[in-house]
């Protein structure tokens, strides 16, 4: 597991469940404290981790020899980590994303990005795990659904034998482009339910909201290669709903601080962990560009990021939009 925030350790101690794991810390002084505690001290205190589970700062030996590599790193790190990753990992060895988000500069998912950093690996053996997977819920032992998404077939159910428990039920599915795509879409809709909750809207709000967010990043994603059903799936539908629903979701919150007056810098700073559909939102907005889909959410949710309008002023303006038919 190469990243020690509260996602890539919480998975990792799913994965310790099965089989010996390491976990790979940026920061010598936080793997030495998570080995002496077995416990992630500044991520997830209260959350025991397996005594198969070790922490290392060495990326050598978190890498050399593993059967699988997990990449939980934000999309903004991902490129330069992957690179020093790839120095040591065999061409044949599996690599699973955690990320959800978009390379601002390319507009690259992150298997994109592994395919570029180290041409000799085999793609198919390239994926992503995503669901309506918050992570405190998931070390509470709430019980879940994920979605794990890779080409090789025979890779995939492998994974998915390793990442099974009785409260973290895991689906194979060989769209790794719509699950990849689904996953970072959605955060940027999970800020504009945070506005519509910080101002103080409903349910009826919320709902519709969510229903036309889905529609929105299902254009994109049908568009960009992924399957229709994928986004009516978990991946899809299933993360949309927890991350747009729930005050637990870091980019909820961002939509919600803001819409309770205070600045984006001030949002951030105050942030232990990324929100990645800050840095994913112009990505976005990037993509549906580049493929002709208009994106009136995200659009909007971009302008107040960038002080251009408030959250209020977004939603009227969303809301008197020229009239359209629904499946537009």
């Amino acid at each position: 597991m190469i990243g020690a925030g509260s996602w890539g350790t919480t998975v990792a101690s799913i994965a310790a469940a099965t089989t010996e794991t390491v976990l790979w810390a940026r920061r010598e002084e936080l793997a030495a404290a998570i080995n002496a505690k077995h416990a992630n001290p500044e991520y997830l205190p209260d959350l025991h981790l397996p005594e198969n589970l070790s922490a290392t700062h060495d990326l050598e030996r978190a890498v050399v020899g593993s059967e699988a590599i997990v990449m939980a790193v934000p999309s903004h790190g991902f490129r330069d980590v992957f690179s020093d990753v790839a120095r040591y990992l065999d061409p044949g060895t599996p690599v699973v994303s955690l990320t959800k988000g978009i390379e601002q500069k390319t507009l690259a998912r992150m298997t994109e990005v592994i395919v570029e950093v180290m041409a000799e690996h085999d793609s198919t053996l390239s994926g992503v795990l995503t669901g309506p997977n918050l992570a405190a819920e998931i070390v509470a032992g709430q019980p879940t659904a994920s979605v794990i998404a890779m080409i090789d077939r025979p890779a995939c159910e492998r994974l998915q034998s390793l990442f099974m428990s009785p409260a973290f039920r895991v689906y194979t599915n060989d769209d790794v482009v719509g699950c990849e795509l689904a996953g970072a879409l959605k955060n940027v809709m999970a800020i504009a339910s945070g506005m519509s909750d910080g101002l103080g809207f409903g349910d009826n709000t919320r709902a519709t909201l969510l229903t036309r967010a889905l529609a929105e990043l299902s254009r994109l994603g049908v568009a960009l290669g992924g399957r229709p059903e994928t986004f009516a799936g978990l991946a899809g539908m299933g993360d949309l709903i927890a991350t747009c629903s729930s005050a637990k979701s870091r980019n909820h919150q961002v939509g919600f601080r803001l819409a309770q007056g205070k600045t984006l810098d001030e949002i951030v700073a105050e942030m232990k962990m990324v929100a990645e559909g800050v840095k994913t939102t112009q990505s976005v907005i990037g993509l549906a560009e580049r493929a002709g889909v208009d994106m009136p959410i995200a659009t909007h949710v971009g302008m107040v990021l960038d002080g251009v309008i408030t959250p209020r002023e977004g939603v009227l303006s969303l809301m008197t939009r020229e009239a359209k038919a629904e499946s537009t």
